[in-house]
């Protein structure tokens, strides 16, 4: 697992909509493997192995994040700011942020004040970014309508084979979606894998839909993550019992196909590998859900990566989780078939 190329993703910010350096950096890794690549008008990254397969897997990721696009510049030089993705005001408060005007990063901070912490609730529209201008005329030099903001906050090693950063979720999905596809290639996998790093999940779901409808492939594989229930003020009966170090989660639901889920979880216990569980009654809240509805229908399965504090401006996960997730997804890759018409995810046969 190369750690490194995940902190480089880690350090690149790809705010929903705005993921083209990001994506750059997937097509040129994924050149190490592929036998080919693919772009779309949405900006999707594909690498594949085995194109000329006649069974076809599609892995999606998404690289993209949550975060905040620059909507207004008042007459102080304050930035005003519209959510991109399921952001919580509230806990950037006071923290520092980076405002991307195309390459050049400027560095800001989420103004606060007595006032506004005493409100019960903080909207995105409280949130204003001071960048140390003093006028309107001073910050536009440096700053434009339309700039994505994202929380500033850098990787950091912590105990137990941890790490803190932000936007875990899920530039560490879209970093497995690559690695498992490496592994499944360099293990001599027969099926063609088209490995998705995705975009804009957070905000449309575009991404999934424009790889789903280009590849048409046989099965799915979503990789996200989710709730760990070891958090503080987490509740077990809600996320399932859910543990960083824990291993892959897998999912039961009515949109997860049975049939994939078992071979899943028969590859696991092969490989000696710990698999938790969590449940969706309905949809996944993941690119899963959109494949899932795309052409004909596309039977799917979740593979979710544990995560404390989702959706908050720092994030954390274990280095440990996403080994066992590239060695689950690479092992269950080279257990597909060359041909569509040797295997199928049928839940019932006639």
């Amino acid at each position: 697992m190369d750690r490194e190329f995940l902190k480089d993703l880690l350090a690149t910010p790809s705010v929903s909509g705005y993921e083209e350096a990001i994506q750059a950096k997937a097509l040129a890794y994924g050149k190490e493997f592929a036998h080919t690549q693919l772009t779309d008008p949405s900006g999707n990254a594909i690498s594949v192995v085995n194109p000329n397969a006649g069974f076809r897997v599609l892995l999606c990721g998404h690289i993209d994040e949550i975060g905040f696009v620059v909507t207004h510049i008042d007459d102080k030089g304050l930035l005003h700011l519209a959510a991109a993705g399921g952001v919580r005001p509230r806990l950037y408060l006071g923290s520092p942020v980076q405002v991307w005007h195309g390459e050049r990063m400027v560095s800001g901070v989420a103004a606060t004040s007595a006032a506004l912490l005493r409100k019960e609730k903080t909207e995105t529209a409280d949130l204003l970014v001071d960048i140390g201008a003093n006028s309107k005329e001073e910050a536009a030099e440096l700053v434009s309508i339309g700039d994505p903001v994202c929380a500033d906050a850098p990787l950091r090693e912590l105990l137990n084979d941890r790490f803190t950063c932000r936007a875990l979720d899920d530039r560490t999905g879209a970093f497995v979606v690559l690695e498992a596809a490496k592994e499944a290639a360099r293990q001599g996998a027969q099926a063609g894998i088209y490995a998705a790093t995705t975009v804009g999940e957070e905000t449309s779901g575009r991404g999934a839909y424009y790889a789903a409808a280009r590849v048409q492939p046989h099965c799915a594989i979503a990789v996200d993550v989710t709730w760990a229930s070891d958090a503080p003020g987490t509740d077990p009966a809600e996320t399932g019992d859910i543990k960083l170090n824990g291993g892959p989660v897998l999912c039961r639901a009515s949109v997860v196909n049975k049939p994939m889920n078992a071979l899943l979880e028969k590859t696991a216990q092969e490989l000696g590998i710990k698999v938790q569980w969590e449940i969706a009654t309905g949809r996944t809240g993941t690119d899963g859900d959109t494949v899932n509805r795309a052409g004909l229908g596309i039977p799917m399965a979740l593979i979710s990566i544990p995560l404390r504090y989702m959706h908050s401006s720092v994030e954390v996960g274990s280095w440990k989780d996403m080994e066992d997730c590239i060695r689950l997804l690479s092992a269950f890759l080279t257990r597909l078939p060359a041909e569509a018409q040797a295997f199928d995810f049928c839940a019932i046969h006639p």
